[in-house]
């Protein structure tokens, strides 16, 4: 049974045991809920979540398992001498689980039986012309070594997944069966379904608790494993950014570090004013009516995806600004200070415009927690509206108004489409926005892009940078948090 189905059949039976549940309590008390220790819903809550919870977990922990012990066995059918040289044993999987797929599919649609499946030669027949049929793509012929794994990652899929749908029904049906037999009036159903309730909220905050650590034990793992060989003061003090896959790279972050903390300059040169003016009139000028329209209307700049943003950048803003600063003669400042549509400009300017609702809707919120008392005072002493926003508003809203643009410089240091397709791939240092950079982020795109051996120094630099990048935002982060919150006491 696919799994979707499977799912809305444990939904079916988690809202069959709520109905039944809660009738057989109203039952037990002759229909009278006083005379039951909880209200009725909670007896059909603990049948419903009884049948549903334990299946799903099964459901989930079996999903995980099952692809993993499937991989291990399939893996050691294959002979060393099958793997190419210079490359890894998941290659030859990926052809496995490939050529599997394309014999479902062969199945399903008709091409071939099951039966003519298990009894395929791969040397006479033409798997790739019926596979070919299908829509399944072969780069080449499949040898019988790949055939006979195919065949058997596909059984013990199907055999697999059989046993999951019988495991995970039994496992529902009897968990509904043991609380459908407990809902009795003197049954304390509100206790269990409560303490059912913590455990889960108590999970799901452990899973991002959980997820950030796994996160941060992967980069540090890789990381280490960089060190090992590389040389780590090449990697913080060197000068000079040159990966070539050849054992003699030159891998130091800080050439990348430089053009993303320049990057980031001016972007929040573009974004603080223009956000925090924009805040400062929505909060402190801005009728109802206006703010009402002007508020959400700057935000839809947050919801644009930032790949548009990186479009925009290398199409519009990059050639006007090359039409101002890169066509000689010919262009409208007469000069041939910019060789092309990418520079540290063109990212930082639409950069800017993509943080400015963050900082604006920051800005704005915290604008508007300055009690109103203190504007009152103020005016009541005979300050205009305009000294009382500079000399009151914004110095007590100071505070959190640095903590919004820490915030801000974070989100600018870790953004990765704008800057790879407006800034450049050149890892340099110079004080020039109009020549082509390159940042962090765009660095880790390119290391890890396209068939790369995952034990050499140049492909387990991105961990590093990776990691280097990550403690560089979480301390802005924390930081920014910090001024928050201090900010947030001093006014409640």
């Amino acid at each position: 049974m696919p799994t979707f189905w499977l799912v809305v059949l444990l939904c079916v039976i988690a809202a069959a045991g709520y109905v039944l549940g809660r009738r057989r309590a109203l039952a037990s008390a002759g229909g009278d809920p006083r005379l039951l220790h909880s209200l009725p819903s909670y007896y059909g809550s603990h049948v419903g979540l009884s049948a549903l919870i334990p299946s799903l977990a099964a459901l989930v922990i079996w999903l995980l398992a099952q692809p993993m012990l499937i991989e291990n066995r399939v893996s050691s059918m294959i002979p060393a001498d099958l793997v190419p040289e210079n490359a890894s044993l998941s290659l030859v999987m990926s052809d496995v689980r490939r050529v599997a797929e394309g014999l479902d599919l062969a199945v399903e649609q008709g091409a071939l039986s099951a039966r003519e499946v298990r009894e395929f030669d791969s040397e006479t027949g033409d798997l790739r012309g019926i596979l070919g049929e299908v829509g399944v793509a072969l780069g080449a012929d499949v040898r019988p070594e790949v055939l006979d794994a195919a065949r058997a990652y596909r059984g013990l899929s199907h055999t697999g997944r059989t046993a999951m749908t019988v495991a995970v029904l039994l496992l529902a049906l009897g968990g509904f069966g043991l609380a459908y037999r407990k809902s009795d009036k003197d049954f304390r159903a509100r206790n269990v379904v409560e303490r059912v309730v913590m455990a889960l909220l108590i999970l799901a905050a452990s899973l991002a608790i959980l997820t950030t650590i796994g996160i941060v034990l992967s980069m540090l793992f890789e990381t280490k494993n960089f060190f090992g060989l590389h040389s780590w003061t090449d990697f913080f003090f060197g000068t000079t950014w040159a990966p070539n896959f050849r054992g003699d790279s030159e891998l130091s972050i800080l050439p990348l570090l430089w053009g993303t903390l320049y990057i980031s300059f001016i972007a929040l040169l573009v974004a603080v004013p223009v956000g925090l003016f924009a805040a400062i009139y929505l909060s402190e000028y801005a009728g109802p009516a206006v703010r009402a329209f002007a508020k959400p209307l700057l935000e839809i700049l947050a919801g644009i995806p930032t790949i548009v943003y990186g479009l925009f950048a290398l199409l519009t803003v990059g050639p006007l600004l090359v039409r101002f600063f890169g066509q000689g003669e010919n262009g409208v400042l007469g000069v041939e200070w910019m060789s092309g549509a990418t520079s540290v400009l063109t990212a930082g300017l639409v950069m800017g415009i993509m943080l400015i609702p963050f900082v604006s809707s920051l800005s704005d919120d915290i604008i508007n927690a300055v009690p109103q008392s203190m504007r009152d005072g103020s005016l009541g002493l005979g300050a205009t509206k305009s000294e009382t926003v500079r000399q009151v508003v914004l110095p007590a809203a100071l505070p959190g108004i640095v903590g919004a643009v820490l915030l801000a410089a974070s989100r600018a240091i870790g953004e990765t489409m704008i800057v790879v397709m407006g800034a450049g791939a050149i890892a340099k240092f110079s004080l020039n926005p109009l020549e082509s950079m390159t940042t962090i982020t765009t660095r880790i795109v390119s290391q890890l892009t396209g068939d790369t051996d995952f034990a050499s120094p140049e492909t387990l630099v991105a961990f590093a940078l990776g990691l280097t990048l990550f403690v560089l935002t979480l301390g802005l982060n924390v930081l920014a948090l910090y001024i928050v919150r201090k900010y947030r006491e001093q006014y409640d």
